[in-house]
């Protein structure tokens, strides 16, 4: 029932995410879109990965101790050098804000590592567009039989595959429910309207309802993209992260006004403006806040706790304009990738080693919750924490996805937003502001 019910989750999440960001036509028709080879001018060829051959691979990922996948890249990278002793691997983890920066000024430079991390859609294709990423299609062809080529759908531009897709996440809308039996819930609440009146009733108790990391602006969309979703529906808020539609929509005004109206009832920690994500995380299993919004990668770190595992349960966002949206529209999709870079001397070597250090990352990311498999799963999977199980329920009754806004969009349109997303959260723009300054900015 699990493999089935998994395999239904993937199989919908996939086609939902070709409709957002797959197929993507580059605006570059030089190497990347003639050649499918980044800026190497020639057509890649599979090859075998040799096993005679001293070679070393330079890799940077975002997997720091302190997050949540760091496991399952260090299981899969041993699994890996038990198999190729004679390729040395030399990996670096950087945290997620500054690698954005790290990463774009090494592809600027033409400094990239031989395979790198990197999140998909427009985030990708800006390297893609740039001729710096190798094209993986021969090196796919080994692999399809286990990675639906529709999990590909958000890293493959102008009909050639660039990204080797890891592990698939969504917003989840995690609750310590001790803290909620405290003030009278036995579950999250289902609709909007009891949600706030959860939220008063912890108030009134002392207790905290959100735990936001305001250092990190990534954290705070999670909020804020959940209350616009939950608004205009998935549609809309797509259409605007992809260029097809403008800011300048009355319907996104009013909900980043209904987000901040949670800010300045009381419901964020004060705090938390200055705090990042581990901080919060921590003061959330901790007991501090009732609601932390975030991605359903932390199931692994909340089933690794075990006093505050029974604690907490995941739910989606609930609705608040019913007229336009609907249970079942999320944020998330598959973005976590690997990629290979054109400027790579061993760059054939490395593509066929992605794909195989890749499906190892999602193995090892899926057992130990970090979310839910771009591969299709094998081996012993009963053990999976029952809360990433309760997400796979989530996403098998999915409707629609949006990626990630700051995925979704270009790097400088991206840059703008987050900005602006900062602003709203230090309530020094409202939604009229917001909208304007991002139809002015942007489009």
């Amino acid at each position: 029932m699990k493999r089935k019910l998994l395999s239904l989750v993937m199989a919908g999440a996939m086609v939902l995410s070709l409709a957002a960001c797959g197929n993507t036509t580059t605006g570059n028709t030089g190497d990347t879109g003639n050649t499918g080879a980044g800026n190497t001018g020639v057509e890649p060829t599979a090859t075998e990965i040799p096993t005679d051959e001293e070679i070393t691979l330079n890799m940077w990922c975002i997997a720091t101790e302190s997050d949540s996948n760091r496991h399952s890249y260090e299981a899969a990278i041993a699994d890996m050098a038990e198999k190729y002793p004679n390729i040395t691997l030399n990996w670096e983890a950087f945290e997620n804000e500054s690698y954005k920066t790290k990463i774009k000024a090494a592809v600027s430079a033409n400094e990239m590592p031989d395979i790198f991390f990197t999140w998909s859609c427009a985030f990708l294709q800006d390297f893609v567009d740039a001729g710096k990423v190798y094209c993986l299609d021969a090196a796919y062809e080994e692999f399809k039989d286990e990675l639906p080529e529709s999990m590909l759908g958000n890293s493959t531009y102008d009909g050639k595959h660039y990204g080797v897709p890891l592990t698939m996440n969504i917003v989840g809308l995690f609750a310590n429910m001790d803290l909620l039996k405290s003030v009278g819930y036995d579950e999250i609440p289902g609709t909007y309207e009891e949600f706030i009146e959860c939220c008063d009733a912890l108030k009134a108790a002392g207790i905290i309802p959100f735990g936001c990391a305001g250092k990190e602006t990534w954290c705070v969309t999670e909020y804020l993209e959940s209350v616009i979703e939950k608004s205009v529906g998935y549609e809309t808020l797509n259409d605007i992260f992809l260029g097809r539609a403008t800011w300048d929509n009355a319907d996104v005004a009013a909900a980043v006004d209904t987000f901040q109206s949670l800010v300045n009832n009381g419901y964020f920690d004060p705090n938390g403006i200055a705090l990042g994500n581990d901080e919060v995380k921590a003061n959330f299993m901790d007991g501090k806040y009732a609601f932390y919004m975030n991605g359903t990668w932390n199931c692994a770190d909340f089933a690794n706790n075990a006093e505050f595992f029974p604690k907490v349960k995941v739910a989606e966002f609930p609705v608040i304009n019913a007229d336009k949206a609907t249970l079942g529209q999320l944020i998330g999709g598959p973005s976590d990738t690997l990629a290979v870079a054109a400027s790579s001397a061993n760059a054939d070597i490395a593509a066929k080693y992605c794909f195989e250090l890749g499906k190892l990352i999602c193995h090892y990311g899926y057992l130990d919750g970090c979310g839910l498999p771009a591969w299709t799963p094998y081996g012993d999977t009963s053990a999976v924490n029952a809360l990433t199980q309760d997400v796979a329920v989530i996403c098998g009754n999915a409707t629609g996805y949006v990626l990630f806004g700051d995925t979704a969009m270009n790097a400088d349109d991206a840059n703008t937003y987050l900005s602006y997303v900062d602003l709203v959260y230090g309530c020094e723009v409202d939604g009229q502001g917001f909208i304007e300054g991002l139809s002015t900015d942007i489009r």
